[in-house]
């Protein structure tokens, strides 16, 4: 299945004022870098991949339409979560980038 060109849209829009963004197929989806470090994604099986703080993990899951990231019967990633897109107000949808774009700046360039 491919990406969600909506989910897609939306983050190119938010993440477009942000210098040096590359954007990167990846994970059967798109992924946006900044420095180097992915900061968020449009997953190949929908959804909205999000760079968190690892020790973020088990408190945002518990959020609605929030899942871990990871292959089913593996360990999960650390690091990232799936935020559904459906249900989110723009704002929601903003926050969620933002936080991404501010995890993937607090990392050390690569």
């Amino acid at each position: 299945m491919a990406y969600d060109e909506r989910v897609a849209e939306r983050v190119r829009e938010l993440i477009a004022v942000r210098p040096d963004v590359v954007e990167k197929k990846m994970f059967g989806g798109l992924g946006w870098m900044l420095r180097g470090n992915m900061a968020v994604g449009a997953m190949g099986r929908g959804g909205l991949l999000v760079r968190v703080e690892p020790d973020e993990v088990e408190v945002l899951i518990r959020e609605p339409h929030v899942d871990v990231f990871g292959r089913e019967g593996a360990k999960p990633m650390s690091g990232f979560v799936v935020v559904e897109p459906d249900g989110l107000s723009d704002a929601e949808f903003a926050d969620w980038v933002d936080r991404g774009c501010d995890r993937a700046l607090s990392l050390p360039p690569k």
